[in-house]
């Protein structure tokens, strides 16, 4: 490709860019004078590109809003980086429910990258493994998705057809407040302007979304959209509510015991100790963990793991897997080679 060719080009993925640019930082980019840049913007105007020039202190040269290039043009970095999102998209479930959308996205992408771009990205993409299993979920209709994603950034409300686990189907009116990813998953937390209630919603539920007239003001002083998401999955109505007070900091318990399991709240401190004169941090903290499982077999296994001190407080029942869990490991360890 001849050098001025190859410039013009490079002057166009600038401006591709976004923003204003201006002729010196332009010059400085392309390696070389501001006449040149001048002369390189009315080639691109001869192709129709329309360039704006920006007058004032901080003028330059900009594409005019909304107009979309014909050609694709991306660094190694950049088509890097939108691959590897698409395959990371599909492998986790954050998607739309097109399956077919992201496949297509990367083709036409390969298909328009220089051969030794795409034979280089593409032996990178044959070469990945993952160590966690693809997402199991159906993805969110793109129509639904978006729809909500409106909806919570210009606080519209919308009523959606929404089938619940149960299998259950019916018509509901939402105050959308955040999207939410977890686990593969794509949630809206959302209040329910007829109850009140705060609720969580998966999109891959929903259908025809409508946004309805008019607007509402977002409730204050709520925690935001992950953490109410979370603390939803922790007090869920489960056959047993436990709770544990534990002796050490909210930080490490959470490692064993995260947010979208247990609610973990610090106890004031009993004898005004907190990792003082060389102690650890864990030595005058206590903190209560509460959750609600189906199972509670599992839970003597995770309170081993943290290796910290615990109280429990409730169901009995624990109590006595945890004492059938350190007959057990008594045995094991006593027993001969």
């Amino acid at each position: 490709m001849p050098r001025p060719l190859a410039r013009v080009l490079a002057l166009l993925e600038l401006l591709q860019s976004g923003g204003v640019r201006t002729v010196g930082e332009l010059a400085g980019r392309l390696e070389v004078d501001e006449r040149t840049v001048r002369r390189y913007v009315g080639h691109l105007l001869d192709l129709d590109v329309p360039v704006e020039s920006v007058r004032g202190r901080y003028g330059g040269y900009r594409l005019a809003p909304g107009y979309r290039m014909p050609p694709l043009m991306l660094t190694d970095e950049e088509a890097l980086a939108v691959l590897l999102g698409l395959v990371a998209g599909r492998r986790t479930g954050l998607a739309t429910a097109t399956a077919t959308a992201s496949e297509t996205a990367a083709a036409k992408i390969r298909r328009v990258l220089p051969q030794r771009t795409r034979l280089r990205l593409d032996a990178l993409l044959g070469s990945l493994a993952f160590t966690a299993p693809p997402g199991e979920a159906a993805p969110p209709d793109a129509t639904v998705l978006l729809s909500i994603a409106d909806a919570v950034g210009h606080h519209r409300p919308v009523a959606v057809r929404y089938t619940s686990g149960g299998g259950r189907s019916g018509e509901r009116t939402l105050h959308p407040n955040g999207l939410v990813v977890h686990s593969g998953k794509l949630y809206v937390t959302a209040t329910e302007p007829a109850t009140g209630e705060e609720r969580t919603f998966r999109l891959d539920r929903m259908s025809g979304v409508r946004v309805l007239p008019g607007s509402f003001t977002p409730p204050a002083g709520l925690p935001g959209p992950a953490q109410r998401l979370l603390t939803g999955f922790a007090t869920a109505p489960y056959r047993h509510e436990v709770s544990l007070r534990i002796q050490g900091t909210a930080e490490r318990i959470r490692t064993r015991l995260p947010p979208g399991v247990a609610v973990v709240t610090e106890l004031p401190l009993t004898d005004g100790t907190d990792g003082a004169d060389g102690a650890a941090p864990e030595a005058g903290r206590w903190c209560r963990a509460e959750l609600r499982v189906e199972r509670l077999d599992w839970l003597p296994g995770v309170l081993a793991c943290l290796d910290l001190p615990f109280v429990v407080e409730r169901p009995d029942a624990l109590r006595g897997l945890v004492e059938d869990l350190a007959r057990r490991l008594g045995e094991s360890a006593r027993r001969d080679p």
